[in-house]
């Protein structure tokens, strides 16, 4: 990739749990055409996955007649994914620090998805309009090695 040629992808997809593996997909295909590495490509899918999947659940309660919007910024540096969801939207501030070890122990599913993205992307940014729309942005910059 050329530096500073920057290139956007987008796909607007029903917010139903059996189009994360569609999503899963987008995400791989654009990643790895972009030269990042397995364990990069691995980390992005699963960042992207755990956003989509707050929002089917949080957002929409499960409601697939709603959308999840995702565009991807791509360039020499950095693959931004912007995930939207036009639910009524939260307060990360005011979201629990997880316990991790405790959830480990009652093998209790959950509650980890901003912690993981934060774990597995390098930014993780959300713009939220109380009502209206919340996005979650997830950059993963590129390793000398996938740098073109």
């Amino acid at each position: 990739m050329q530096k500073n040629k920057a290139k956007t992808y987008r796909i607007q997809i029903s917010a139903a749990t059996e189009n994360l593996e569609i999503i899963r997909g987008f995400i791989q295909d654009i990643a790895r055409q972009a030269g990042f590495t397995t364990e990069q490509i691995d980390q992005i899918k699963l960042a992207v996955d755990e956003a989509c999947t707050n929002a089917i659940k949080h957002a929409y309660s499960y409601d697939a007649s709603k959308t999840i919007d995702l565009k991807i910024d791509l360039d020499s540096e950095k693959m931004e994914i912007v995930v939207t969801d036009y639910g009524p939207g939260f307060d990360p501030q005011k979201l629990d620090q997880p316990d991790i070890n405790k959830n480990a122990k009652k093998a209790k599913p959950g509650g980890l998805g901003i912690h993981l993205m934060k774990t597995l992307m390098d930014t993780v940014n959300f713009k939220i309009i109380p009502g209206q729309k919340t996005e979650v942005h997830l950059i993963k910059y590129r390793t000398p090695e996938t740098q073109r």
